[in-house]
Formats: C-alpha cells, structure tokens, sequence
C-alpha cells in the first residue's frame, strides 16, 4: 500500500523552505500531495493561486506522479480523507509554528482518527524564510529569486 502524506497550506508564494519539505517528505512517503488552500476569510492572495500551482508543477516535474498539485477549500482532515493521505506533512521553523501547528494538528486527529501529522523541523539554510516576509520584499520591489525555487518571470 502506498503511503501518501499531504502538504497543506496557502504557499503565498511556495518557498525553497517549502520545497525543501517535500523533498524530505520524498524520502519518507511514496507521494506528496501539495495542497494550496484556498482560504474563504481572506479576501485575496498577494500571488495568484494559478500562477503559484503552475510554478509548483514546474517545481517537481521530474518527479512525476510522486508530487500532485491541487486546490482546495474544504477541511484538511476530509482532504485528506478523498485523496488517502494517512499523514499531514508541516513544517517548523520554530517553537511559535509549533504552537500554532500542533493545535491544528490535535483537530485534524480528531476529525480523522487515521490521520498522522508529521513534523519536519525546517532546515538550517531555510530557518529565516517566511512567505510574509517575502511578499513584503516583493512588494516593494525587492530582489526574492534567493527565496523561491521558480522564476516569476
């Protein structure tokens, strides 16, 4: 049986922190589904969703059918549920995403009793990327090739 683990979130944009994540998970899990949220209570991404998942595909091409793209806007336990992920993949880059990801974990377990959530703490070179920082980078003009795995060009 193939063991598939989902990677949530809005990836707005997808990092090298990001990619770096599920490549772990590669090496972990059979396949990696990375999930962009679409999130009802925000009223707009900064990068758009279209544009992020295209980027990501180009991402992991030659990983085939190992790494799968997709939207959502619904629970992540039932997402989890529809595409047989028995395992949430996060990433930590420090104790705050901690918190705030083991609270969302304890809920996940407890819509989905078969569901895991495995924590990869983020690596060294990566600690310092966050996609807010990088949207306030972009936003003012800044130079973010160093923080992503894709052109935006």
């Amino acid at each position: 049986m193939k063991k598939t683990a989902l990677f949530p979130g809005s990836f707005d944009p997808f990092t090298k922190g990001h990619k770096d994540i599920v490549l772990r998970g590669l090496n972990m899990f059979d396949k990696v589904i990375v999930a962009l949220g679409i999130n009802t209570k925000k009223s707009s991404r900064y990068f758009e969703a279209e544009l992020i998942i295209k980027k990501i595909r180009e991402t992991f091409r030659e990983y085939g059918d190992r790494v799968e793209v997709i939207t959502y806007s619904e629970l992540t336990a039932d997402l989890a549920k529809k595409h047989e992920a028995t395992v949430i993949l996060r990433g930590l880059r420090n104790t705050t995403d901690f918190e705030y990801e083991n609270s969302i974990a304890q809920v996940n377990k407890y819509l989905n009793q078969e569901l895991e959530t495995v924590f990869l703490i983020t690596s060294p070179e990566y600690a310092h990327i966050s996609s807010t920082i990088i949207r306030e980078v972009h936003f003012y003009k800044g130079d973010i090739s160093e923080f992503i795995p894709y052109s935006l060009n």
